[in-house]
């Protein structure tokens, strides 16, 4: 008796595991009874409080014992158990990843018919090896793939590839097959079909192409995507390799790419398909030219079309007003395509999506800024003005609706100050506590000196002429900007 187990309480209370790899790759293919037998049996292996006996077992599934073996000898012939004796019977489990990596042993008779006739197709050509023998039995068990449907796409793949075709390549084409439901013999029949219907359109397209040879399976199954997936009629397809440039290289594997880009972009006519490759020639002209004027050089410039161009022009921007922001980064000492990306990111949130919009806007943080200088001028800073400046100010006038010329009276009183901007902002505050809006309220209120700084010339915005300082000044002011 054991000195210490699980209560029955325990056991009803706690949880038996179910790998997902017998559920994906097993469950679905096996009878009803041989998975109830499968999973109590697993149960069974964690409850050391029951009677572990075949014949409970048996009695507890309401199976006769003769059904329960059967059940075992199946999970053994795919190598999830191991009857270790038969009478009575023992039967131990194994984990299913050592089932994965491990091969399975097959009955000597399971496979007779299929070796003869997998034989047969290659007779002449080469050898079937035992290993590859196992390959083939390991894929039927795995993906439940009748052995004549199997048998079917090993003709067609060593018709078409002669001698050349290896069990890889058969194996690789029935997975693809089998992962979109293709496992039995009518289904491939019908798939081989399909494919024999389209072979006049392939020829065509070899044709256009220079292709000499046959058609591979893969090409026949591409084709077959492009025109009863993707959509696209013969007539496309047609157009698109005779206009390709490089058309001497264009493998199929190469149209599939281009003909997903294009069926992604909902482009199906030649008309919209030629469209496009004018609009992304303009594009691709534009990209050249913002990279040069930031210092950059791409030798491929399509992922600067797709991930940056394009997306520009989608948000609205033209190219001059493109080239000329492009030139704002450069002298503000942005260089990179993502610091451009950024720039052009917070201009459009502030709806700035023309030329003359950017020149105003330019003009409006120079006027700002160029008032805000003032201010520290008068107040003998000498520094340019920053973001903490800009908050001040927008807070005074807007905020506490303080005029520009309470604000110069003001600097006028802190002028000469230990910290004159903490001392300036402190006046304002008490100005705005107590209702004073003009200068004469303010004097009536607290004893002032009566200079002034004078005021510095104004600074527009002229396009090319502002100086170095106002050009870190108004990138720093567009990259508060939170997108």
């Amino acid at each position: 008796m054991s000195f210490c187990k699980y209560s029955t309480e325990f056991i009803a209370s706690s949880k038996t595991e179910l790998d997902n790899i017998f559920i994906n790759d097993y469950l679905p293919f096996a009878k009803p009874q041989d998975v109830v037998v499968y999973v109590y049996g697993l149960y069974i292996c964690n409850s050391t409080s029951f009677d572990n006996s075949f014949e409970n077992f048996a009695k507890t599934l309401n199976m006769s014992e003769e059904e329960v073996v059967a059940s075992f000898e199946y999970w053994e012939e795919q190598g999830l158990v191991q009857i270790l004796r038969t009478n009575p019977i023992g039967v131990t489990y194994i984990p299913l990843k050592n089932v994965i990596s491990a091969n399975k042993l097959y009955k000597p008779d399971k496979y007779t018919v299929f070796n003869q006739q997998a034989n047969d197709i290659f007779m002449g050509k080469r050898a079937i090896s035992k290993h590859e023998y196992q390959e083939y039995y390991d894929f039927l068990e795995r993906y439940h793939v009748e052995p004549e449907a199997l048998l079917m796409i090993m003709k067609y793949c060593v018709e078409t590839k002669k001698s050349a075709v290896g069990y890889n390549y058969i194996l690789t084409v029935a997975k693809n097959w089998a992962n979109e439901g293709i496992t039995t013999t009518p289904q491939v029949e019908e798939r081989l079909q399909r494919f024999e219907e389209k072979s006049p359109e392939i020829t065509e397209i070899f044709n256009c192409l220079g292709i000499k040879r046959a058609p591979y399976v893969e090409e026949r199954a591409l084709l077959n995507k492009w025109l009863n997936e993707y959509g696209f009629n013969l007539e496309v397809i047609l157009h698109i390799c005779k206009n390709s440039k490089t058309k001497s290289r264009l493998s199929f594997e190469r149209l599939d790419v281009i003909l997903s880009k294009y069926y992604e972009m909902k482009l199906f006519s030649s008309i919209e398909i030629d469209n496009f490759e004018k609009e992304k020639k303009e594009l691709y002209i534009i990209a050249k030219d913002i990279n040069k004027t930031l210092g950059l050089y791409y030798e491929n410039l399509e992922g600067v079309v797709e991930n940056y161009i394009l997306k520009w022009i989608n948000m609205g921007f033209d190219k001059t007003l493109l080239y000329q922001i492009a030139d704002f980064c450069f002298r503000t000492s942005v260089r990179t395509l993502d610091g451009m990306d950024r720039t052009c990111s917070k201009l459009f949130k502030l709806g700035i999506l023309s030329l003359s919009a950017f020149e105003q806007y330019i003009g409006n943080i120079l006027a700002l800024d160029n008032k805000i200088q003032e201010i520290l001028d008068s107040l003998s800073i000498n520094r340019v003005v920053n973001y903490i400046d800009r908050e001040n100010y927008k807070t005074w006038t807007e905020g506490w609706k303080i005029s520009d010329e309470l604000i110069s009276h003001a600097c006028s009183l802190a002028k000469g100050k230990e910290n004159p901007l903490k001392y300036l902002s402190r006046v304002l505050a008490d100005w705005h506590e107590k209702g004073i809006k003009t200068v004469d309220e303010a004097k009536s209120t607290i004893p002032t000196a009566t200079a002034t700084a004078a005021p510095a010339p104004k600074k527009n915005f002229t396009g090319r002429s502002y100086s170095p300082q106002q050009l870190n000044a108004l990138f720093q002011s567009i990259d508060e900007i939170d997108v």
